[in-house]
């Protein structure tokens, strides 16, 4: 073997601070924004609130976005520099301090929720960039249960990225506590908890494996014949399976209601439809009057106070490019969404259409992620209420007709389809999948169940039994009634 050196051309990826800084700040509520002001001013004595200023000054400057970094900062002409107009209705990103600490850090600490506490254990995990990438959003789609609420191969066309990858992301997400969150549906997320407690291979791993789907036609003496083993046993294992937990993260993440505050208002005027970015409670921003002066008249600055001005004024360019860059993707992601929904926010939720973040990402000509990021955890007030953003992103379904039924339209069918069934002979998923076969949406059997879990809608079967326990309890409480006023009648005679 000998040593000897080559070149090569590749190509690679690399995100400038600017560039991270911009996507952080997109993926952040308007709620905790206002957190990262309030650190900020108390961290950054460049930067000072302005109070009472004209409504007219709020839009930001392109010629100041675009600033690039002066290689001769040393050199700057600083009254010059600070004669500039360098305010901004929005809270200050600061990208690195002297610790080295992360905006995180710098927030009071408080109750995490579901989302954070996964995100926590993703910022761990031993993944590469893409592969975190593809972890939030696989986060960001989980519901308060901790359950996927959406498919593989829509995670792996939304971020046009290979179904493998998903599946390798999402087993490592499904190892995360609590155990059998990022399951797809119960038996997967019993399944989970169970490999966790080292149950692999036990009754309760094979009847939850091999029967779930049946459950509701088995007896626990079927089971026995089944398995050929004794009906103690079956019983017993049942007790196990009991012990899990049917929702992974019910209970242990909520947290007190608070109010949400949408980062977007669409509103209806005439017969068109504005879309405006709700920034009016947030401060502005501006260079604090006091450095400012003490720059103009100190000519001889230390080559410390230099580098230190060099800094802060640095953070506080990228920042501003970072909050416009933020309301511009916002807006323009909104309008094309708007644009798509039109129908949605004309006549309400029946008219939701199918639509890919794909879609909107290729109409505003960005990557999916950004959408992704725009879409998770922010809330847009409309005519017809405060939604997610990204409640309007869901898949499709063909009617007969040609005509494309979005997925919450077909679960609401199904609901109403259970609705108004007899509730002494409830309609299994097969009859389910009939009548809508009936109506002209075709789907599978298995979709109808997994529509119904989402739904969080008994099988048919526990349906009967859960009516059957209604009736009983009318029954036992009508008997009591009965009971209580014969027992209260002598006593009402005597008095």
């Amino acid at each position: 073997m000998k040593l000897s050196q080559r070149q090569q051309l590749k190509q690679q990826l690399t995100l400038a601070p600017q560039m991270i800084q911009s996507l952080n700040m997109l993926q952040v509520p308007i709620l905790k924004l206002e957190q990262i002001l309030r650190q900020e001013l108390s961290a950054n004595p460049m930067l000072e609130e302005e109070i009472n200023i004209d409504e007219t000054d709020a839009e930001l400057d392109s010629s100041q976005e675009e600033e690039s970094t002066d290689p001769e900062l040393d050199k700057i002409d600083w009254e010059t520099y600070f004669g500039e107009d360098h305010e901004i209705n929005a809270p200050k990103w600061r990208g690195n301090n002297e610790e080295g600490e992360d905006y995180e850090s710098q927030i009071p600490a408080s109750e995490k929720n579901l989302y954070e506490h996964l995100n926590d254990q993703l910022s761990y995990a031993q993944l590469n960039d893409n592969e975190k990438l593809i972890g939030r959003f696989i986060i960001g789609n989980l519901d308060e249960a901790g359950f996927l609420t959406c498919d593989v191969d829509e995670i792996a066309e939304a971020l046009s990225v290979d179904e493998l990858q998903v599946w390798r992301v999402l087993s490592v997400i499904q190892g995360f506590d609590p155990p059998g969150v990022g399951a797809r549906n119960l038996k997967e997320s019993l399944l989970i908890q169970m490999n966790n407690k080292e149950m692999v291979g036990t009754l309760p791993y094979i009847i939850v494996a091999n029967y779930f789907d049946r459950l509701d036609k088995l007896s626990h003496s079927q089971l026995a014949r089944l398995l050929k083993v004794p009906q103690d046993r079956i019983d017993a294992a049942f007790e196990d399976i009991k012990q899990l937990a049917p929702e992974p993260a019910m209970g242990r993440f909520s947290a007190p209601a608070v109010a949400i505050v949408p980062d977007l208002i669409v509103e209806r005027i005439d017969d068109e439809f504005v879309i405006i970015y709700n920034d009016k409670n947030m401060p502005r921003l501006k260079v604090s009057n006091a450095y400012r002066d003490y720059l103009k008249k100190d000519d001889k600055k230390g080559e410390e106070t230099q580098k230190y001005i060099k800094e802060k004024l640095n953070q506080a360019r990228w920042f501003l490019s970072a909050i416009n860059q933020r309301r511009s993707t916002m807006l323009k992601t909104m309008r094309a969404i708007v644009e798509a929904q039109k129908e949605f926010f004309e006549h309400g939720e029946s008219h939701l259409k199918p639509l890919r973040m794909e879609d909107i990402a290729e109409e505003i000509e960005v990557d999916t992620s950004t959408v992704s990021r725009v879409a998770n955890g922010k809330y847009v007030q409309t005519p017809m209420g405060v939604f997610e953003i990204k409640y309007f992103f869901n898949s499709g379904v063909s009617t007969d007709d040609g005509e494309e039924l979005s997925k919450r339209n077909v679960k609401q069918l199904i609901a109403q389809i259970i609705s108004e069934e007899d509730s002494k002979r409830p309609l299994p998923d097969q009859k389910i999948k009939k009548i809508l076969d009936e109506k002209g949406i075709k789907i599978a059997r298995r979709t109808v169940s997994k529509y119904r879990e989402e739904l969080k809608i008994m099988p048919a079967r526990f349906r009967k039994r859960a009516d059957k326990e209604k009736e009983s309890m009318k029954e036992s409480a009508s008997n009591s009634d009965d009971k209580d006023k014969q027992e209260v009648q002598p006593a009402e005679t005597v008095w």
